[in-house]
């Protein structure tokens, strides 16, 4: 496997492409105060979650409020061969939203309009800047919600375009089985609608699913018709302790091995935990933890859950609490909202160089025991999280960004775990997304020969590589 990929790495090999002073002249008289060139606004929308620091921030900020004004924006972009670069909430971890080509940034924050809720049909439309909990709290009355949660509040556009999924995935699945069509507006500025509230189609290429995880790189998403689900009759959480992590996933392992239908099973680990209970005056025990929740009728939960708490005894597992009224719960699933603040706020001045892969359940242990053996031994402070009931787990390892060997030491444990991750016939990346930080990886994964297939369609949706370019692979 090559070296990784960094955005600090690609920046001096690429070419700005700079947005002509008659075409911000036209955006200004055009969007007025919606279209910004102050610096404090540019360099906010060209920063993310990410760990890199060194990017220029786009030449020009554009406030969306409709699909119209968004392919006015991309048409004339295309005229001018300028970059578009899609904006939700800022919270992507891979980079996907810097301008590393320049350019101009599309904020659809203002888009934010639940549009139709079909509650016979479990369906309903949404422009792309609606968060997942501003969508859960407009829909309650129905008696549905929106499962898929990334622990971030993200845009229900940005987590299309990553193809998120979060800590019911185990459950519910991806925003790839969660999205059932799309309106985008493409690279030359046409409006393009994919899919239909149909559960299921046999009509034509399956555009929906391609524009579902292309990261900004194929067209910008204006609308998303989403699957929902009726709110379960009942819900309990639980945490446990174990005595190490690999009583925590050989647990994780068997339940999911039986066939247990559990909604969520997260892992944290004893660094996580204690910087938890420091972020937010918490009180568990510093011990490798899982997180579960429970869906179904108070029979079915009850059962779900003594089941759950047999398989732990076996592997040691202590400390049940359980949770069953919505503030209880919100308190312990605090703990796993907050990892990542409360990793990067325990080392004041860091960032954090995350990974993201996951591997099938049966080689979850292997990986993850190998890999917290080379975190330790690196010296690099850490933390542990994981989607462990699919798989999927992540790393933060807290850097000095000003620091190079702390950063190629980070780099180095990183691309261990994918080559361990892909030698296991994982991925690396299960929610994440590839953005700048995993091109090399995303060459290794699937080959050149479909690396090529997807530069390919680029090329023929986007000509002249003005969606998000510089993003997945370079052209």
């Amino acid at each position: 496997m090559n070296a990784p990929t960094t955005a600090q790495h690609l920046i001096p090999h690429v070419q700005q492409r700079p947005v002509p002073d008659a075409l911000v002249a036209k955006l200004k008289a055009h969007f007025g105060e919606r279209c910004s060139t102050a610096m404090a606004v540019r360099e906010q929308h060209g920063r993310d979650e990410s760990a890199f620091t060194t990017v220029p921030p786009p030449a020009v900020v554009v406030f969306a409020e409709s699909t119209a004004d968004v392919a006015q924006v991309v048409a004339w972009a295309q005229e001018d061969r300028v970059p578009v670069i899609p904006f939700g909430v800022g919270s992507s971890l891979e980079g996907h939203l810097l301008a590393v080509q320049g350019g101009i940034s599309i904020d659809v924050g203002r888009m934010n309009r639940v549009l139709s809720v079909n509650a016979d049909d479990l369906t309903v439309t949404v422009q792309p800047g609606v968060t997942r909990k501003q969508l859960n709290e407009e829909i309650k009355s129905t008696g549905l919600f929106f499962p898929i949660d990334p622990g971030a509040d993200a845009s229900i556009g940005g987590m299309s375009a990553t193809r998120a999924s979060g800590t019911n995935a185990v459950r519910y699945g991806t925003m790839r089985e969660n999205v059932l069509g799309l309106e985008v507006v493409t690279a030359s500025g046409e409006v393009v609608r994919t899919g239909t509230r149909a559960k299921k189609s046999s009509a034509g290429y399956d555009l929906t699913r391609l524009m579902v995880g292309s990261e900004g790189t194929l067209g910008v998403i204006t609308e998303v018709t989403l699957k929902l689900y009726p709110l379960p009759e009942a819900v309990s959480a639980a945490t446990c302790s174990f005595p190490s992590i690999e009583a925590a996933v050989r647990t994780t392992i068997q339940l999911i091995q039986m066939g247990v239908p559990i909604a969520r099973v997260e892992l944290i680990d004893q660094h996580s935990v204690r910087m938890v209970n420091a972020y937010a005056k918490l009180g568990l025990r510093e011990e490798p933890m899982l997180l579960m929740e429970f869906h179904g009728t108070p029979a079915s939960v009850k059962e779900q859950a003594e089941t759950v708490q047999a398989i732990a005894d076996e592997f040691g597992g202590q400390a049940f609490e359980w949770a069953m009224t919505p503030e209880e719960r919100t308190r312990l699933w605090a703990a796993r909202h907050n990892a990542y603040f409360a990793a990067v706020q325990s080392r004041p001045g860091c960032r954090a160089i995350s990974t993201d892969t996951c591997v099938p359940i049966s080689r979850l242990a292997d990986c993850l025991l190998i890999s917290v053996a080379e975190a330790e031994a690196s010296g690099i402070p850490y933390f542990l999280v994981g989607h462990v009931g699919d798989g999927n787990f992540h790393f933060g390892y807290l850097i000095d960004p000003n620091d190079p060997q702390e950063r190629a030491t980070a780099e180095a444990l990183n691309q261990q775990l994918v080559a361990r991750a892909l030698s296991m016939e994982g991925t690396c990346s299960g929610e994440h997304g590839i953005g700048l930080h995993k091109m090399d990886f995303l060459l290794a994964e699937a080959g050149a020969p479909a690396v090529a297939m997807m530069r390919t369609i680029k090329r023929a949706l986007d000509p002249h590589n003005i969606m998000n370019p510089g993003k997945i692979f370079l052209l």
